[in-house]
């Protein structure tokens, strides 16, 4: 019952976010916007609420949902709608629309984790503080060493 609740929440998300992005602002028809929308509903409930979400958290959650929305509008508005400016700019608008609502999508799930789920994330290989260490030579000159050699 909760998966349902999450993907009629991702669905209506989506529906009024294209309904803003593609038909407010441009000529999108009512079956560009079902479309559109159940697909990016399906493709980022698996991919980032399945896939991602539990295996590197939130942030790297809605930036893939941002992608995928921006992306999906954009390669198949290019072949649905006929404007490029409402190509960019609807794709833009509603990716942005769509990860708004995300973050509290993913506030919603990481409180009600299932048992099944590990709350374990995996490393991205990456130093997270970002703290190198720099090594430093004694000499300063190096003319100075090739003196101190004859």
């Amino acid at each position: 019952m909760r998966q349902i609740t999450i993907l009629l929440i991702k669905f209506v998300t989506c529906l009024l976010a294209f309904g803003l992005g593609l038909d407010l602002f441009f000529d999108a028809t009512f079956v560009d916007i079902l479309t559109f929308s159940l697909f990016v509903t399906i493709a980022s409930y698996v991919l980032g609420e399945l896939i991602i979400l539990p295996q590197l958290g939130k942030r790297a959650a809605a930036v893939t949902d941002f992608l995928l929305t921006y992306l999906s509008v954009w390669i198949f508005g290019s072949i649905l709608l006929d404007n490029y400016l409402q190509i960019g700019w609807g794709s833009i608008i509603s990716a942005t629309i769509v990860t708004v609502a995300e973050v509290f999508v993913h506030l919603f799930l990481q409180d009600r984790i299932t048992v099944g789920q590990t709350t374990e994330r995996r490393s991205t290989g990456m130093n997270p503080t970002l703290a190198f260490g720099t090594e430093f030579a004694e000499e300063e000159d190096i003319r100075d060493l090739t003196k101190k050699d004859k």
